[in-house]
């Protein structure tokens, strides 16, 4: 049976980052989202909503980005992977369990020194080594979708 793993959240920082460095010197940063959801209640008749707070992890050069310019209240959107932390708790001897996402790319959202909700400037970061980008670019420019020569006809599009 195929499986899947991916997850993509958009929200608010819950705190500033701290990086930590592990004894091999890799970074880790330990960041809290907020991430909020509305809607209209019919039987209520009135708006509704609801905060998930989530923990993510970064790692490396991801980490070392947000810990330099992330603040807390600072709009970001992470992708990654659930992972489930297991240990036994030292003080009741029982197993415990905390599901958290794992952040292979993050993206900054809003403007420099801007909090909350700010629009889709601002630059993206992926882990894979790349530095941040100074937002504007929004894919590749050999995109099919482009309108630079090369794409596809308007009569050769297939719907």
């Amino acid at each position: 049976m195929a499986s899947f793993n991916k997850v993509i959240l958009v929200g608010n920082l819950t705190r500033d980052p701290q990086v930590r460095y592990t004894p091999g010197g890799s970074a880790v940063a330990e960041i809290g989202l907020a991430v909020n959801r509305s809607w209209f209640d019919k039987n209520s008749n009135s708006r509704k909503e609801e905060t998930t707070f989530v923990d993510v992890t970064l790692w490396g050069r991801t980490a070392e980005v947000a810990s330099e310019y992330l603040t807390k209240g600072r709009s970001v959107l992470i992708e990654g992977r659930l992972h489930l932390d297991q240990w036994d708790d030292k003080e009741s001897g029982q197993k415990r369990s905390k599901l958290k996402v794992v952040g292979e790319n993050m993206t900054m959202l809003g403007g420099k020194g801007e909090t909350g909700g700010g629009g889709n400037s601002g630059g993206g970061y992926a882990s894979g080594g790349n530095a941040p980008s100074q937002g504007g670019s929004s894919g590749p420019p050999d995109s099919f979708y482009d309108d630079a020569p090369g794409g596809a006809p308007d009569d050769d599009v297939p719907f």
